[in-house]
């Protein structure tokens, strides 16, 4: 209904699970590292809560995309089962052959999940089932599963089992009936909600996602009405954003106002609060409707005056901040090109590039250029200075990130001795893309791909400090990239929730970069530092 008015290519706040729209916060990304955390360790359950809505199943995905080859998957998504029922699922999930109905019975099935995982484990296989929706277990068949972990090594249990359910599973868990089975949580995160910055930074990164250029349509000033009325919650802020898009839409505003967000508030969260649930503004349409919706909606929206937009003049007060220096939502003076902003970046790193192209000079210095695609939060998980896309209603710039803490991020002014200025995190996420170029230090004669049986500086290189950022024995010189590396590869990578394939890419040697002393600049660590 109002994509084409904002030319957008698609609804950015559909509640559908798109993967193109996965936006990960600190939150997130713990609750991934401890589900990654959980198969690495050999343990017995994992637990993973959170309100509704607050992006369990998003974890759940990214956490499938890194599980390693060698680990089996089962996925029950419905667990509202008899036990019988539970344990033929797992069959179902695993692809084990077993007897049904009352021929096998409970024992059947027991017996043929725990000869598939004698079997898998003599094969190298490891095997995760994940149970989502958790708190509908009931506890007899909670017990069932623990029963199925019984199986073990002297050094790991055949069968992990992740939980993955609402606030009242810690509850269940907590049952004097369910103390054996708590006792085998091995690792447990609660997921909170989204942080005010964050509330921005997810409403820029949807909005850029489905193609919004120019001015944003949810300007900074409105995003911390928007996290106080969804409290942070990503369900509830899609809602939220999606029917607020529509307000501006019938009342021909190319911003979101408070206004608007109040009214749209009024409509999606109606008889959660005492006041009496309001007569819906906008009719439900189709077709040939559209026109009318339009014309009622436009005229309903127009009973309370709107605030203005803040001007450029005015800076944001944010929670917390009590005397402390503003902080302002106004960005400083950025690069045209991209050229200059990496010639800029280089200079952290101790490299003056000449003209030409940044990425082909500095790797003649054995510097490596990286660009990527994702919201704020990737890049504080890289924690490195970046260049980063900006755009408004005018130009498309770049700006030389330096600096980054919860609420404000540090950027380098462009032009002769450019001065580091502070700005508001949320208004700077708004303007950002999600495009990002930034550099890292290449080992001596490094290879893009590493296959098995080479040998070379860089492999030593690899070997050495994934062995000893694993605990092993340092490999001697000249081994070839074998699968033991492989192994402790794949192992640093799931421990730093990183994708866990085995292949040493650039991401990869940022990490061991930064775990390893490698002098490079980092991005957390100018937090907060002034012009």
């Amino acid at each position: 209904m109002y994509t084409n008015f904002f030319n957008l290519k698609q609804a950015p706040f559909s509640i559908a699970p798109d993967p193109r729209y996965l936006f990960m916060s600190e939150r997130h990304r713990e609750a991934l590292a401890h589900l990654l955390y959980g198969i690495n360790s050999g343990g017995g359950f994992v637990l993973l809560t959170g309100e509704i809505g607050a992006g369990k199943t998003t974890v759940c995905r990214c956490f499938i995309e890194q599980i390693p080859d060698n680990c089996r998957f089962a996925y029950i998504f419905n667990p509202k089962l008899s036990v019988g029922e539970l344990l033929q699922s797992v069959c179902e999930e695993f692809r084990i052959d077993a007897p049904g109905g009352e021929v096998g019975g409970v024992k059947g099935y027991v017996d043929a999940i725990n000869a598939y995982l004698l079997a898998s484990h003599a094969q190298g296989r490891n095997n995760v089932l994940v149970i989502d929706e958790a708190q509908n277990l009931a506890p007899d068949v909670l017990e069932q599963l623990r029963l199925l972990t019984n199986l073990e090594t002297s050094e790991r249990k055949l069968l992990q089992i992740i939980l993955i359910g609402q606030p009242e599973l810690r509850t269940m868990l907590a049952r004097p009936e369910l103390e054996q089975l708590a006792q085998r949580v091995i690792a447990r995160y609660h997921l909170g909600p989204l942080s005010e910055p964050e509330t921005g930074a997810y409403i820029a990164h949807r909005m850029a996602v489905a193609g919004s250029v120019g001015a944003p349509v949810f300007p900074a000033a409105v995003v911390p009405l928007v996290h106080a009325i969804t409290g942070g919650v990503p369900r509830r802020i899609n809602l939220l954003c999606d029917r607020a898009l529509l307000g501006a839409y019938v009342e021909n505003s190319r911003e979101v106002t408070r206004t608007i967000l109040r009214r749209a508030a009024d409509e999606v969260f109606a008889g959660e609060s005492a006041q009496p649930a309001r007569k819906p503004r906008w009719p439900l349409v189709t077709g040939g409707l559209l026109a009318g919706a339009a014309l009622s909606a436009a005229a309903a929206w127009q009973v309370l005056p709107q605030r203005a937009s803040p001007t450029k003049a005015e800076v944001v007060q944010l929670p917390g901040q009590v005397q402390a220096p503003a902080v302002v939502a106004v960005l400083p003076r950025a690069h045209a090109d991209e050229a200059s902003a990496l010639r800029a970046l280089a200079v952290l790193w101790g490299a003056s590039l000449p003209e030409g192209d940044p990425c082909q000079v500095a790797f003649r210095l054995d510097l490596r250029c990286h660009a990527g695609r994702g919201g704020i939060y990737e890049l504080r998980q890289l924690d490195r200075p970046a260049v980063i896309t900006l755009r408004d209603e005018r130009a498309t710039t770049h700006a030389v990130l330096v600096g980054m803490d919860e609420r404000s991020a540090t950027v380098l002014t462009a032009g002769k001795g450019g001065k580091r200025e502070r700005v508001d995190l949320a208004a700077l996420a708004l303007r950002f893309t999600g495009e990002y170029t930034t550099f890292w230090k290449m080992p001596r004669a490094f290879r893009d791909h590493l296959t098995t049986g080479d040998q070379g500086p860089d492999v030593d290189w690899l070997a050495a400090r994934v062995a000893q950022l694993g605990g092993a024995a340092a490999p001697a010189p000249q081994q070839p990239f074998n699968a033991r590396t492989q192994e402790l590869l794949r192992s640093f990578q799931a421990k730093h929730n990183l994708k866990a394939d085995g292949v040493a890419g650039p991401r990869t040697y940022m990490r061991l970069n930064q775990l390893t002393g490698v002098a490079e600049p980092r991005l957390l660590a100018a937090a907060g530092t002034g012009s």
